[in-house]
């Protein structure tokens, strides 16, 4: 065994014992294998870099349930590999859908916008999502607040943060779990 693939086999340990860093260095290790991997899937670099962040996501979920018997590696790449086929499926039935309603053309001339009383359940539902997005440490909320309120690109943000952009994928990763811990606990 070489240097690299007991470094490899490490991080994997340190990972199921929760250590942050090691999850790091396995995404560092592997981001543009799993990313070159969905990007000649997809031909679409969005689509790529989303199932990507999700393929890792995923992984860092369920890393007690990989075997040490197959390569890391070609498990994150199937788990890849579904995500993509899941993202395929839905699309076609998202179309499906759409094409069943094809008839209704009266909906499409009815006003969209939304009423006073909609708008006022839009505007409560951001400042309870504000008041969550606060709860996070600065830091988490930095990346969230530049990602979705802000709209910046990951290669923005990491300019913006001056971090290595695999980092500032990790910190949103992280990010968007916690959040999502706070709002359902309510």
């Amino acid at each position: 065994m070489d240097k690299t693939e007991e470094v490899i086999k490490e991080n994997i340990k340190k990972a199921k014992g929760g250590s942050q860093i090691a999850f790091s260095n396995l995404l560092d290790t592997f981001w543009n294998d799993v990313y070159s991997f969905q990007l000649v899937r997809t031909k679409n670099e969005n689509d790529a870099e989303d199932i990507t962040i999700r393929t890792f996501s995923k992984a860092f979920d369920k890393i007690d349930t990989y075997d040490d018997a197959y390569e890391f590696k070609t498990w994150l790449i199937t788990i890849s590999k579904n995500l993509h086929v899941d993202l395929i499926r839905k699309r076609k039935r998202s179309l499906l859908d759409g094409m069943s309603s094809h008839g209704d053309d009266a909906k499409k001339i009815l006003d969209e916008t939304p009423s006073v009383e909609d708008q006022l359940i839009i505007e409560q539902n951001l400042a309870n999502l504000l008041q969550d997005i606060k709860k996070l440490k600065p830091h988490y909320q930095k990346v969230i607040n530049l990602r979705y309120f802000n709209e910046l690109s990951y290669a923005e943000i990491a300019k913006e943060l001056n971090e290595p952009l695999n980092n500032i994928k990790v910190k949103l990763l992280r990010a968007k779990k916690l959040l999502s811990e706070i709002i359902k606990k309510k």
